[in-house]
């Protein structure tokens, strides 16, 4: 059996083939998507030049991104105001428990359709903004260790009535291979963006990319399927790409897959190709921060 890297087989699926392949047109024209950033960053001026002494902030920019979403007033009443506790030791008794497996029949319209996985997914308006985009072609699940945005990203999928995305109260060290085993559709793609960094060096066990946590997403992507980390602290990137490096015989990065692909000297990836920043990475960049990304893709076997 030898090995081939070209992207798509026809052995994968029609559906994640279509995704895949739409994931891979970004990386070839870059441009476009800087110039989506520039009509961005245009409106933002627009809009605070009308706004008169009112100086913009960066959650200025993440609501202009994501405007198009409307969820600045769709709060629950049971919520209320949700206070974002920024560092959870993920190893606490606490989070040990493996999360519940959902029946998938009930928390997505069509269960066949390729699933991405947000690790980590925070507040989850990126995962809703790329549901929302994608509402027919991929499922979209997150996972997050802070029950409070579980609620509140679940009610904001509620209110917009996506049938395609869901969001778990879930420790992914503990739970992403038994949710993911028991899905019926192919993984298509893993992303893991700003992860808590836990800077001191005895509570780097604490960091979510653990060699454990990188077997299930291997084992579980589909061929031709990628997975996406990035990160604004340099270390936590470091650390990251040194996990998924290590794993050449499974993984190759994606500009030796697809050479029109801009890396910088480093091989960081210079874009985002999901064609949405997330909030940290639009904090991050706002305070004049890089953020530092790889791009992997699982390798196709033909015979």
């Amino acid at each position: 059996m030898a090995l081939s890297f070209c992207l798509l087989s026809c052995a994968v699926p029609r559906a994640a083939q279509q995704a895949l392949s739409s994931l891979t047109v970004l990386y070839k024209f870059p441009s476009s998507l800087q110039q989506n950033y520039r009509i961005s960053r245009a409106f933002a001026s627009a809009s605070v030049s009308i706004a008169a002494n009112k100086e913009l902030r960066s959650p200025d920019l993440v609501a202009l991104e994501y405007a198009d979403l409307n969820l600045t007033d769709k709060i629950s009443q049971d919520l209320g105001h949700v206070r974002i506790r920024q560092h959870v030791n993920p190893l606490s008794s606490s989070f040990s428990v493996p999360a519940p497996v959902p029946d998938w029949n009930e928390v997505f319209s069509d269960p066949t359709l390729p699933l991405m996985v947000d690790i980590g997914s925070g507040s989850g308006r990126f995962l809703i903004w790329l549901a929302k985009k994608n509402p027919d072609s991929q499922n979209y699940l997150g996972l997050e260790i802070r029950a409070k945005l579980v609620k509140r990203a679940e009610f904001w999928a509620k209110e917009l009535a996506l049938s395609n995305i869901h969001f778990i109260f879930a420790n992914a060290t503990i739970s992403f291979k038994q949710l993911v085993s028991t899905y019926p559709g192919p993984l298509m793609l893993v992303s893991i963006s700003c992860p808590d960094p836990h800077f001191k060096k005895r509570h780097h066990k604490r960091r979510v990319v653990q060699k454990p946590l990188v077997d299930s997403i291997l084992n579980s992507l589909m061929p031709g399927g990628k997975v996406f980390i990035q990160s604004d602290v340099l270390e936590v990137a470091t650390d990251m790409r040194k996990q998924f490096d290590s794993e050449s015989s499974a993984l190759q990065h994606i500009d030796t897959v697809h050479p029109s692909v801009i890396c910088d000297d480093e091989g960081w990836l210079l874009n985002n190709p999901t064609g949405i920043r997330t909030e940290r990475e639009i904090h991050a960049e706002f305070e004049g921060a890089k953020i530092y990304r790889r791009l992997y893709q699982k390798r196709i076997l033909v015979n």
